[in-house]
């Protein structure tokens, strides 16, 4: 599975999709943690700030970057991936860093519903495969049972992976596919950025959009352009919506009535059912496309 590295796009996000607070968009709370960059880091870290914009701070460090956080479900502590390193976990502040996995690999960290297991993502040859590992530390096991697996997400509903175009539920103990959503997931791009919402019901994921018509700007040929997808699984037609133009990965708010994403280097939070945005202030941290941020 190719990781994928979304470019910023010249494409402006339209000023009709960017609102005030005031029109319904506004966040009720909470820590969002998020990759990003700045002038004085090169290299992609984590951060955290609150919904306001307050409180930014800057929770890793070092020379290898660190994407893809995701929540403890009690909000005490952070999973995340660094490149070359493995799987991480630490405390919300960035203290109590702990290593779990030393495969240089393991991507797309997700925490059981008890807080007890991480699940990830790890390669094997030409397929990326669901492994689990204690949350303390301590020897993965494969789910050998499992297909290709993209992003893992982990719900009270179940363990979801992405495989081949679709969300899939699959047994804990040995990976085999327990349900098929019957999801149209992109599947070249989409599925190492698949999440599903907390309930289910839908899911987001960054994918292929149409060229540009008359673009020129990678030579002959149109120049590949991706945009965020927004898929309701519980509707009949299940078609995925383009929501955002060269939007980066989305993470889902615990209530899943928002999502919270980068577009051209800014971190927006965006209401699912009017599709109202509000800016999340980040200052100098410049939000990056690697991963979904995580909010609670």
């Amino acid at each position: 599975m190719t990781r994928l590295r979304l470019a910023a796009s010249a494409v402006a996000v339209a000023a009709s999709v960017a609102v005030s607070a005031a029109s319904g968009a506004g966040p009720s709370g909470g820590t969002i943690v998020f990759s990003a960059t700045s002038a004085t880091v090169p290299v992609e870290q984590l951060y955290s700030v609150t919904t306001s914009g307050a409180g930014l701070k800057q929770l890793t460090t070092g020379r290898f970057s660190s994407a893809a956080p995701a929540f403890s479900p009690n909000g005490r502590r952070i999973a995340f991936e660094r490149n070359g390193v493995g799987i991480l976990a630490m405390n919300v502040d960035g203290s109590g860093l702990r290593r779990l996995t030393t495969n240089p690999r393991d991507s797309f960290p997700a925490w059981s519903p008890d807080g007890r297991q991480i699940v990830f993502a790890r390669a094997a040859g030409s397929r990326w495969e669901p492994y689990i590992v204690p949350a303390t530390g301590g020897r993965p096991r494969a789910l050998w049972k499992a297909p290709p697996a993209g992003r893992p997400t982990w719900t009270t509903t179940g363990l979801l992976i992405a495989s081949g175009g679709d969300l899939l539920k699959i047994d804990t103990g040995t990976g085999r596919v327990l349900k098929y959503y019957d999801a149209d997931v992109d599947p070249i791009w989409g599925l190492n950025t698949v999440v599903a919402s907390p309930s289910v019901s839908m899911l987001t994921f960054v994918g292929s959009r149409d060229p540009i018509p008359g673009d020129k700007e990678c030579g002959e040929g149109a120049c590949q352009r991706f945009g965020l997808y927004l898929e309701n699984l519980l509707s009949s037609k299940k078609a995925p919506r383009l929501i955002v133009k060269d939007g980066g990965p989305a993470g889902f708010a615990p209530d899943g009535k928002r999502l919270v994403y980068a577009v051209r280097g800014k971190l927006f939070i965006r209401s699912v059912a009017t599709g109202a945005t509000t800016l999340v202030p980040t200052r100098t941290a410049v939000p990056a496309y690697t991963g979904p941020p995580t909010w609670h």
